[in-house]
């Protein structure tokens, strides 16, 4: 059996790890998903239409909000000290493509923080959208890099 940093190999027990020896270092962490949509939903957020508002917007604000919660949603995330988050939503052909940055100064990594802020911002727009368009479908979310200096 391999072992896992997350699990205690004694009790097999979930367990958060310990990062106090690690020194703080910048760390950098991009990632991207997308929303599949009808194209009807597509000239609906670019006309600006949508009846809960402007959807670009509304998703890129609830990814910021999300990359801030991160360590109370996962349960073995670290609660890091974030001093960048931006979110970028963008139409593209059939839906809307979404990449988020965080960035902090510690001791370990901000991907999770990353990957929220597209996976929230992403379900932000399917239920801004719910209404019109039945068939809905958010993929390939994916961590795209992370750094440390």
């Amino acid at each position: 059996m391999s072992e896992f940093s997350h699990i205690d190999n004694k009790t097999v027990k979930a367990n958060m790890v310990d990062v106090s020896n690690k020194p703080d270092n910048i760390r950098i962490a991009t990632a991207e998903g997308f929303i599949n949509l009808s194209s009807e939903t597509v000239k609906q957020i670019e006309e600006n239409n949508m009846k809960k508002g402007d959807v670009l917007s509304i998703s890129e604000f609830a990814g910021i909000m999300a990359a801030k919660k991160t360590s109370e949603l996962i349960p073995l995330c670290h609660q890091l000290n974030l001093t960048k988050v931006y979110v970028n939503a963008s139409l593209v052909d059939k839906g809307v493509r979404i990449e988020a940055m965080s960035k902090c100064i510690g001791q370990t990594g901000v991907e999770m923080e990353a990957l929220t802020a597209v996976s929230v911002g992403l379900l932000t727009i399917y239920d801004m959208c719910k209404a019109i368009d039945k068939n809905m479908s958010i993929e390939s979310i994916k961590l795209l890099s992370k750094t440390k200096k």
